[in-house]
């Protein structure tokens, strides 16, 4: 009887233990399943200062996703821009530029269009004709982003103060104003204003005027109304003008035109990035 009643407890034990190491396991299973899952494109050329961000961005967006649970992963071969590729993830980041490919963008057309998420920086939504970047996708430039060509830019790269509309999801725990990291800003063909599908959620405060050193003097902003963040009701998106960091053209300190600013410098600007992120990751279309 004693020995049986040894063998009953060892085995409520082992069983217990069992049970343990099971629930243990699932836990870090669920813990370790990303809340979603973030693909970044990019090319990484031409423009140094472009090259710099993106270089900065796969290193920063990374380890936000260990600390939000999401996962990033970012390919510059613009060929998986397809339907299949993209069904994977939630959400698109288009780091530099755009696709170019007629089938890419219809593919990426098609993912906006049935709920995916995207994020665009600075040049991403460059276009001017003519130009190695022309406006030749009317849906894009002018439908969902609503930009239309760029038209001019601040010089060199300097922080501004932005006003934000805290009416929205990834605003809404934003300060009234916040300072930017440096960045070199872009004027563009059509009024967002005038648009009822944009809504504008950040754009040069007045406090920041004169925009810009120069040495050109169109190159300096005096007044006038600039977006910088917005996104389309239409759409599950929100674009950032920033993403250009100063650098070293006159090689001031070496030859190496080295970057002489972080675009993730900001700690507002990160959140503003972060809480975006988030939003696109777990929302549901005109969520």
């Amino acid at each position: 009887m004693a020995a049986s009643l040894r063998i009953y407890k060892i085995t409520v034990q082992i069983i217990t233990v069992c049970i343990t190491c099971f629930l243990q396991a699932s836990v870090k299973a669920q813990s370790d399943t990303p809340k979603f899952k973030v693909i970044a494109f990019y090319t990484g050329r031409d423009d140094k200062a472009h090259i710099s961000f993106m270089h900065e961005a796969n290193q920063w967006f990374p380890k936000m996703a260990a600390k939000y649970h999401f996962a990033y992963d970012s390919t510059k071969n613009w060929s998986n821009m397809n339907a299949e590729f993209l069904s994977h993830y939630q959400v698109v980041v288009f780091l530099d530029t755009r696709p170019d490919d007629p089938a890419q963008r219809a593919a990426f057309q098609k993912y906006m269009e049935n709920g995916g998420g995207w994020m665009g920086f600075h040049f991403a939504g460059f276009a001017l004709t003519p130009s190695e970047f022309p406006q030749n996708w009317d849906w894009y430039h002018n439908t969902f982003l609503g930009a239309g060509q760029y038209v001019s830019n601040t010089w060199r790269p300097v922080s501004a103060i932005l006003d934000v509309d805290r009416k929205f999801p990834a605003t809404k725990h934003m300060p009234k104003k916040f300072t930017t990291a440096p960045s070199e800003w872009y004027r563009w063909e059509n009024d967002l204003r005038k648009n009822p599908n944009i809504q504008i959620l950040c754009s040069i405060d007045s406090a920041s005027y004169p925009l810009g050193t120069g040495p050109k003097l169109h190159e300096i902003w005096h007044s006038g109304y600039y977006p910088i963040v917005w996104t389309n009701k239409n759409y599950k998106m929100i674009y950032f003008n920033w993403g250009h960091n100063d650098m070293d053209y006159e090689h001031k300190y070496d030859n190496t035109t080295r970057t002489l600013s972080s675009t993730f410098s900001s700690p507002m600007e990160n959140k503003l990035i972060v809480d975006a992120l988030l939003w696109l990751g777990t929302s549901k279309k005109g969520g």
